[in-house]
């Protein structure tokens, strides 16, 4: 290493012809320059230079060694550029775990977009509607939005998931307003199986914990979606499913100044894999398209 900093120097003083150019380039003294040169010439066991008080020029051993050195110092910084372009390349195969509902809703057609950029990247994507260790299971990324962690996995937060409480209008006719989120112990509600029927709420005076009667539970908002729609209990779906049924009347926001509390989608990346740059690459990706996908108008942090 000092051999390749001291041909570095002997360069530069060629190019400038003078220790004190070479120094201001290098970023070091000119004494340092000297020494460097010194050492080169001891370990060569020539003359490089014809140093007087006006000018440094080549001796003819130098003049010599000049191309020899650039073509060298060339071919080393080709091969360290290549290595690092190498390092950085976008390609391989990624195993992928994430939910049903939200991959058939936007997260296939993200991720095709991402290969689609990187055309050396293959994917294989497993639907699975739990937390899973992606270290014992062989993903380099699994996407959810529970709350599990585990050792030797990095949780890195992707974007809000936000979620809504509702209800169709005939069960509320059947079975009134909630006014407030403990009024809820009265109502049939739909579960989500993972979380189970604690379900919480923001206010004013604080967090509102509520265990809530579960006549359904099921590992899939699409399903409770669907239920509320039949009148079945209320349920808490997340927003990207439950907003056209809201916006056309099919069914009712319930408890409006009281914000269901807010969840994230995460990724659980093992950490052998997590400073890889194809997963790095990806999670800049998802971490811009999921935000704007689940939470639409507002801007990824």
């Amino acid at each position: 290493m000092d051999t390749l900093i001291n041909i570095r120097t002997f360069l530069a003083v060629a190019r400038s012809g003078s220790f004190s150019a070479a120094g201001r380039h290098l970023g070091v003294a000119p004494s340092v320059v000297t020494k460097r040169i010194s050492r080169l010439e001891d370990q060569m066991r020539v003359k490089l230079f014809v140093r007087s008080t006006r000018q440094i020029i080549l001796t003819e051993i130098g003049e010599r060694y000049l191309p020899r050195y650039q073509s060298l110092v060339k071919e080393i910084d080709d091969a360290i550029s290549g290595a690092a372009a190498v390092a950085q390349r976008i390609e391989g195969h990624l195993r992928i775990k994430a939910p049903t509902t939200v991959t058939i809703a936007f997260l296939a057609r993200i991720l095709s977009d991402f290969q689609q950029e990187n055309p050396n990247v293959t994917m294989d994507l497993a639907l699975v509607d739990r937390s899973v260790n992606p270290a014992e299971e062989g993903y380099d990324i699994a996407l959810g939005a529970l709350p599990a962690s585990y050792s030797n996995v990095v949780d890195e937060p992707l974007c809000p998931y936000p979620r809504k409480l509702c209800a169709a209008p005939d069960y509320l006719e059947n079975r009134g307003l909630p006014k407030h989120p403990r009024d809820l112990v009265n109502h049939i509600c739909l579960t989500f199986h993972a979380t189970g029927s604690t379900w919480s709420f923001r206010s004013p005076g604080g967090p509102i914990d509520v265990e809530v009667r579960s006549s359904f539970s099921a590992n899939d908002t699409q399903i409770l979606h669907d239920l509320a729609l039949r009148g079945r209990g209320v349920a808490m779906v997340a927003n990207y499913v439950a907003e056209e049924s809201i916006r056309t009347g099919k069914l009712i926001e319930l408890l409006p100044d009281y914000p269901v509390a807010e969840l994230w989608l995460k990724a659980l990346i093992p950490q052998t894999q997590a400073r890889k740059p194809t997963v790095r690459a990806l999670m800049e990706w998802l971490r811009i398209h999921m935000h704007a996908a689940l939470v639409p108008g507002d801007r990824a942090a």
